[in-house]
C-alpha cells in the first residue's frame, strides 16, 4: 500500500486512469451477471454498489494477511494456496457484512448475485494495483505479452470462484441451517481449489498456459450460467408461493 500511497501523491494521473482501466472490466462483468437475473426483482443499486465497494475494500484488507503468508516457511505451492483461500474469505466476509439480514436477499439466485459482486469489486482495485506500473511507464501492452496475462483472467476467476461459492449457498436454500453450513463450506472449498489452480499454472511457466487456463474458466463460467436458470426456477416457485391464491383474493 505504500507504493499506491506514493503513486496517488506523485502522480494521480497515473492512479485515477489505472482504476478506471480496473473499474471497468468489472463493470461490464456486473452487468452481464445482473442481467442474468432480469426475470428476477431488480435489485437496489444502491445495495450493489455497495457490495461492490466492500469488495474494493477487502483487497486492502487481505494485503498484510498475504504479506504475512509470504514469510511462512511453507512450499511455493502451499503459499498459492493460502493465498487464493485468504482472498476467498475476504470477498464472502464483503458480502456477509453488507448482505447480512438484508431483506433483499430473499431468492436462491440471490447469493451468487451478491458473492458475484464483491468479487468484482475486489477484482476491480486487484486490476488496478497490476497496472499502475505499466501505466506510469506508459507500457501496459508490452507488460501484457510479458509478465501480467493473469490480469486478463483474473476479473473472471473472482467472479466464477465466487460464483461458486454463491451457488453452492442458493442450492441450499430451502435446506436446514445445517445444511445451509455445510454448502457454504463445500463451495468455499471449491473455489480456493479453483483459486489456487488457476493461480498454480499462471505461475509455472509465467502465463504460457494462459489459453488453456483461460478456457477451462470459461467451461467453469458456462456451467454457473446453466445453474444460475437452475436457482431462477427456485425462485419464481419462491415468488408463486408468496402470491395470494384466488381464495385469498376473495377473502380480502
Amino acid at each position: 500500500m505504500q507504493n499506491l500511497n506514493i503513486t496517488f501523491a506523485s502522480n494521480p494521473t497515473v492512479f485515477i486512469i489505472a482504476l478506471i482501466a480496473g473499474v471497468v472490466p468489472s463493470v461490464l462483468w456486473l452487468f452481464f451477471w445482473l442481467r442474468e437475473d432480469e426475470n428476477g426483482q431488480h435489485e437496489p443499486t444502491g445495495l450493489v454498489a455497495l457490495t461492490f465497494i466492500a469488495g474494493m475494500v477487502s483487497v486492502i484488507l487481505v494485503l498484510p494477511i498475504e504479506k504475512f503468508i509470504s514469510t511462512l516457511p511453507f512450499s511455493h505451492t502451499t503459499l498459492i494456496a493460502l493465498w487464493a483461500t485468504s482472498e476467498e474469505f475476504l470477498k464472502y466476509a464483503a458480502f456477509v457484512i453488507i448482505m447480512t439480514r438484508s431483506p433483499y436477499l430473499d431468492e436462491p439466485v440471490d447469493y451468487p448475485l451478491y458473492l458475484m459482486t464483491a468479487a468484482l469489486g475486489f477484482a476491480a482495485l486487484e486490476n488496478a494495483m497490476y497496472l499502475i506500473h505499466p501505466v506510469a511507464v506508459n507500457d501496459a501492452t508490452v507488460s501484457f505479452l510479458t509478465g501480467n496475462m493473469r490480469f486478463l483472467g483474473s476479473t473472471l476467476l473472482h467472479s466464477v470462484s465466487s460464483g461458486i461459492v454463491g451457488l453452492s449457498i442458493g442450492l441450499a436454500f430451502f435446506k436446514s441451517s445445517g445444511s445451509k453450513f455445510f454448502y457454504t463450506i463445500f463451495g468455499l472449498a471449491a473455489a480456493i481449489a479453483l483459486h489456487s489452480v488457476f493461480n498454480f499454472f499462471i505461475m509455472q511457466k509465467n502465463g504460457e498456459n494462459f489459453l488453456q487456463v483461460f478456457g477451462f474458466l470459461w467451461v467453469v463460467t458456462i456451467i454457473i450460467m446453466l445453474l444460475f436458470e437452475k436457482l431462477r426456477r427456485m425462485g419464481s416457485y419462491v415468488q408463486d408461493q408468496q402470491q395470494p391464491t384466488p381464495v385469498q383474493y376473495a377473502q380480502n
